[in-house]
């Protein structure tokens, strides 16, 4: 798997125009910086309660839905990055009061708490993101991009 490129110059480049630019990369990397997409979908992207992760997460699904109706395998992997991102920092944020994870002080882990409402909206992004990461369509053309723009030979 290649490595997600951080040194492309992220504000200046389409990347529904040039796909081949788009590395896929672990979990969520370049989900606040791949454009158009961060701007199309960030707007939606909320979590501070069960209603509102609701109404985000099912719009950002919408976007995916959208995009894969459109061929657009780049704006299907960055909703599904967004999803995966309401529910890995809805969990941060139910865990640790502020979302800090590490003292500023000394770096020590600080204590955990158990946010039951930032819990439960991060359940409501994991099923959303569960759905889409296994989408037949999404798998496939992850497979089809990685093949084509992200092999060694590429």
């Amino acid at each position: 798997m290649k490595k997600f490129d951080y040194s492309l110059n992220y504000d200046e480049l389409d990347l529904r125009k040039q796909p081949e630019l788009y590395t896929v990369g672990r979990g969520e990397q370049g989900v606040l910086m791949v454009e158009p997409y961060k701007s199309e979908i960030l707007p939606h992207w909320r979590f501070k309660t069960p209603e509102i992760a609701t109404e985000s997460s099912q719009k950002i699904y919408e976007l995916f839905l959208e995009y894969k109706k459109n061929g657009d395998f780049v704006g299907m992997d960055m909703a599904r990055k967004f999803l995966q991102m309401g529910y890995t920092r809805a969990r941060r944020y139910t865990n640790h009061k502020g979302g800090r994870k590490y003292s500023k002080e000394d770096g020590s882990v600080l204590p955990y708490q158990n946010d039951e409402m930032k819990a439960e909206a991060a359940a409501i992004f994991k099923a959303q993101w569960e759905i889409a990461k296994t989408d037949p369509d999404y798998v496939k053309m992850k497979q089809e991009h990685r093949e084509k723009y992200e092999s060694e030979n590429a």
